[in-house]
């Protein structure tokens, strides 16, 4: 199961994403905002991470005007890799080289279509381990200095 949040810039996006998802059969859990009423995003994207972060959701979809403030909140998260996405080639990559276990995109960035192709690139992509999994090793190691 993934958890998708937002932020008031991001709701409307989000939105679409889940309407896709639910197209999909993916199971999610959705964490908020629930509104357009202006709010503060790092606090979806820390409840999001968290999660993530401890195992209750595999992976988490984050939705704010340009990604890029919850991307930031979700990386200060232990164990989160949260990548900023805007086009499929980077999910893939995210996901393949990174093991990005989650992903921000931006509501005022990119239009629904294209969010729709770069969330299921980054959920259908595998991590290649390999020579990657020591460099995201490496990045987890970073979190213990």
């Amino acid at each position: 199961m993934i958890v998708i949040a937002s932020d008031h810039a991001g709701f409307d996006l989000k939105q679409e994403i889940m309407a896709h998802l639910r197209e999909q059969g993916v199971k999610f859990e959705d964490v908020g905002t629930f509104n357009r009423e202006s709010c503060h995003y790092p606090v979806f994207a820390e409840k999001a991470a968290r999660g993530v972060a401890d195992g209750t959701w595999e992976k988490g979809i984050l939705v704010c005007g340009t990604g890029l403030g919850m991307s930031m909140a979700a990386n200060k998260i232990p164990g989160i890799r949260c990548a900023l996405l805007s086009d499929c080639f980077s999910a893939e990559m995210a996901r393949a080289h990174n093991d990005a276990n989650m992903m921000a995109l931006g509501g005022r960035v990119i239009g629904p279509e294209l969010a729709k192709r770069i969330v299921d690139t980054f959920l259908n992509t595998g991590f290649m381990g390999g020579k990657h999994e020591l460099r995201v090793n490496m990045i987890r190691d970073l979190e213990k200095k």
